[in-house]
């Protein structure tokens, strides 16, 4: 659903770009209280994934494609304002590095695919928690209807900001129809990838899993292939590292970290070569509807890596893969920088020196 240069006019889009810079802001301030040092390296590891798994594009109908807009996903792993940050951090990749997402309608990407999606996904979310048994399989049956409303909810976005800024003139309601009846379609792969993810992330440390924070089940940790109990941390246990955490809990923080690393790597570097290439919900509805025509070349189509493929790399297969690795190596290192500076500040903002009084 990345919105292309020109569809949407200038005065919008520079609304919408003033609407995300805010939205970014107040995430930047919430995330302070949702990440600490055992969810900064997954928010990284996550914008990564989200960026391998965009990647593929899967067929929802004939001759049209989806993909992973990962809102739905990113709030329920590390929180609704660390969820806005992460598919911001790959729509700036994306934009900037790929040419995929117009740099113009970047501030409507943002609003559309980050904010929206985010919002619309975490809310319905809670809601269903507050109703369901609070236990690992609600978790997941609320992700998976979450992540699936998110994505029609974003379509309805996008129309929306069309209604209003749209480039050419076209029945607004039958942008509308369309729009939502193809990410239907589109939000029950969503859906699928979403609860899929949650659910083995939470088979391994439900503790990080910060949409699964107040399950009544004690934690149990996977260690050497088996579920035990996490024990109580203990300031005078030797084995304890410096935040209180099991040395056997770190360590299975890092082998998720590392397991969901490779697990990008792959998607991006060679899974990806099998995704549809149909044109994707959007863009399959502009071709329908005629507003295609006032698509803009983007300004960074000469980049190295413009269309997801590395410059002068002849093989297709080999260029896709080297582009995708590249891409998601380049968001797992902006996305960790982002997130460790944003820790780093709320290390700042509770330190001694700044709570006294």
């Amino acid at each position: 659903m990345h919105v292309p240069d020109g569809f949407i006019n200038v005065p919008t889009s520079a609304v919408a770009g003033v609407v995300a810079a805010g939205a970014v802001a107040v995430s930047l301030r919430g995330a302070r209280r949702e990440l600490d040092e055992r969810t900064a390296p997954l928010a990284g590891l996550v914008a990564a994934f989200i960026f391998a798994v965009q990647m593929l594009n899967f067929p929802v109908a004939a001759g049209t494609s989806g993909h992973l807009l990962g809102g739905a996903l990113a709030a329920i792993l590390v929180g609704p304002y660390t969820g806005v940050l992460c598919v911001s951090v790959v729509l700036l990749m994306q934009g900037i590095l790929f040419a995929d997402g117009g740099l113009t309608a970047l501030g409507v990407n943002i609003t559309v695919m980050a904010v929206v999606t985010t919002v619309v996904a975490y809310s319905v979310f809670r809601a269903l928690l507050k109703v369901l048994p609070g236990s690992r399989r609600s978790v997941t049956g609320a992700s998976f209807v979450a992540a699936l409303v998110s994505v029609p909810a974003a379509a309805l976005a996008f129309t929306l900001v069309y209604w209003v800024g749209g480039t050419t003139e076209v029945p607004i309601g039958k942008v509308a129809t369309a729009m939502v009846g193809v990410h239907v379609l589109i939000g029950i792969g969503e859906a699928v990838i979403t609860a899929l993810t949650v659910s083995a992330v939470l088979a391994v440390r439900p503790d990080l899993v910060h949409g699964a924070r107040g399950l009544r089940q004690r934690l149990q940790l996977r260690v050497n292939g088996e579920l035990v109990d996490a024990p109580a941390a203990s300031a005078s246990n030797p084995s304890d590292d410096a935040e209180g955490a099991p040395v056997a809990a770190r360590a299975s923080r890092r082998a998720l970290w590392a397991g969901g690393l490779v697990t990008s790597l792959l998607l991006a570097g060679f899974v990806s070569f099998y995704a549809s290439a149909d044109p994707d919900g959007l863009e399959k509805v502009a071709a329908d509807k005629g507003f295609d025509a006032k698509v803009e070349e983007h300004a960074a189509a000469d980049s190295p890596l413009a269309d997801y493929g590395v410059k002068d790399v002849e093989n297709a297969r080999l260029s896709g893969g080297l582009a995708g690795v590249i891409g998601v190596g380049m968001t797992v290192v902006a996305g960790s920088a982002v997130f460790w500076a944003v820790r780093r500040r709320r290390s700042d903002d509770t330190s001694p020196a700044n709570t006294s009084v």
